[in-house]
């Protein structure tokens, strides 16, 4: 039996023996002449029969081994599974898995097997367990292996339905695969809702044994996710690959990072809508804020309005711009009615001007305005600022007044400095640290007239402040240089 299988199912083997001799004589007696003084490895047909290819058997050989007869365990084992009903053309597999299972002593391997026939599972079963799982028959019985069958068993899952799934291509970890049914089984999970759940989406499990689901509930749980929602996501499972589904999930976070929507945000529409996120593949974020013609900022706003919306953004479906907003209008409104409370002349070139450099809502500089005016200047001060020096409210309230703070109380001038050189409030606060220290350090070196005004001392050019007053004193260059390193500006506008 074992000759005639062989001899069937080793075309490489044969192949390279008939090169090997005179083919166009009596090819029997070629071969019978051949054999003689050349005796072959006769496990390299039997590995060949057994279904692995010449490259996989090679470094099986043994170089001390030719004859399969020398070796009894091998051969006793091998006739034990084939018994079983393990195909012969699968046992390279089985060999190549998990060879210790061929070096079993007499008997060994016939009570492993029976081992777990005693479970309840039956020959027929198992033989195809142990092509998919050959570790199966290494060590103890896998108690991952029968508390999963049991789990599936309880829920109403049959045995063969587990085999109609299972790929001999891939290979699985029963102990994943346990971990996975056990978090369904302790979160709230029936058996009978687990087998329904593993009926409908096999690959909850035999994805990656498990591990792709694993994978899923970790990521929702880092986004704060209740075991409860999660519960609640898989019972609603869409007909799609778990590994899918993880990879779209993953693109939409990217995509909500991406276009800079607040980590607090993301982490609520992730909780509340991660089902039909990952149901859907949304297209790259470029592509898609190219093609709504839209800013970050509105479609953030879009998305927190109606996070359904992104449903209509995914791969293969057409996406046109968005209509306008409304609300650069209704910004530029509001811009243009305070700088004409301001005195400025509605279409004037002195508005445009102002408007160009404006940046923000209409309604912040009314508060940046009023900011200004509060720290004690009148309001006829700060429109003639405004005039002069518009870009001094496009900075947020807490930065002016931070930098008034710094002015009156820091470095002791009277608020009025603001209105010959409104400028002041664009500075940073340690170019300005800077300028006024190096200016102090040269007045007490009697090198500078001590009533140069701020706008002297800070409004010209670094080039200039150094070579008129810095290069005044022998060691001005080098105290400058210190003074640079101690405040680490740049003369930052």
């Amino acid at each position: 039996m074992d000759a005639e299988h062989i001899s069937k199912n080793s075309p490489n083997f044969l192949k390279k023996l008939l090169q090997k001799v005179d083919t166009e004589a009596d090819v029997g007696r070629s071969v019978t002449r051949f054999l003689r003084y050349h005796p072959i490895n006769e496990f390299e047909p039997f590995f060949e029969s057994s279904g692995l290819r010449p490259h996989e058997y090679t470094p099986l050989l043994q170089r001390d081994l030719m004859f399969l007869s020398d070796d009894d365990l091998l051969l006793e084992n091998y006739h034990i599974l084939c018994n079983y009903g393990i195909p012969r053309n699968k046992m390279g597999k089985v060999y190549k898995e998990a060879g210790e299972i061929f070096r079993y002593d007499y008997g060994a391997l016939a009570m492993k097997l029976k081992a777990y026939e005693e479970l309840g599972l039956d020959r027929s079963f198992m033989a195809k367990m142990i092509v998919f799982f050959p570790s199966l028959l290494i060590g103890d019985v896998n108690v991952d292996f029968i508390e999963s069958l049991e789990i599936l068993r309880k829920g109403g899952i049959k045995l063969h339905w587990i085999e109609e799934h299972l790929s001999e291509n891939s290979s699985y970890n029963w102990s994943h695969l346990h971990a996975t049914l056990y978090l369904f089984s302790k979160t709230g999970y029936s058996y009978e809702q687990i087998g329904v759940l593993i009926s409908q989406h096999p690959g909850i499990i035999f994805e990656g044994s498990g591990d792709r689901t694993l994978s899923l509930v970790g990521f929702l749980f880092k986004f704060g996710s209740s075991m409860q929602q999660i519960t609640s996501l898989f019972l609603q499972f869409p007909k799609m690959q778990v590994g899918k589904f993880l990879m779209n999930l993953r693109q939409c976070f990217l995509f909500l990072t991406e276009v800079e929507m607040e980590v607090m945000e993301i982490g609520k529409i992730m909780q509340t809508h991660s089902l039909f996120m990952g149901s859907c593949k949304l297209k790259k974020t470029n592509s898609l804020l190219s093609a709504l013609s839209v800013g970050k900022k509105r479609i953030c706003n879009i998305i927190l309005q109606n996070p359904q919306e992104m449903k209509n953004w995914v791969m293969g479906s057409k996406v046109g711009p968005l209509p306008k907003s409304g609300e650069r209008q209704r910004s530029k409104m509001l811009k243009t009615k305070f700088l004409s409370d301001l005195g400025f002349v509605e279409n004037s070139k002195e508005m445009e001007k102002a408007l160009k450099v404006f940046r923000g809502r209409g309604a912040e500089l009314q508060e940046r305005f009023d900011c200004i005016m509060q720290a004690g200047l009148d309001k006829k001060d700060v429109c003639e600022m405004i005039r002069i020096y518009p870009q001094i409210l496009n900075q947020t309230k807490e930065v002016i007044k931070m930098k008034i703070d710094f002015l009156v109380n820091d470095l002791g001038y009277p608020i009025s400095s603001l209105v010959a050189f409104p400028a002041f409030l664009c500075y940073t606060i340690p170019t300005l640290s800077l300028r006024l220290e190096m200016y102090d350090w040269l007045k007490d070196q009697g090198k500078v007239d001590s009533m140069l005004s701020l706008s002297t001392v800070i409004g010209i050019s670094e080039k200039l402040f150094v070579k008129r007053y810095v290069e005044l004193h022998p060691r001005g260059s080098e105290v400058w240089q210190e003074l640079k390193k101690k405040f680490g500006s740049e003369n930052k506008l």
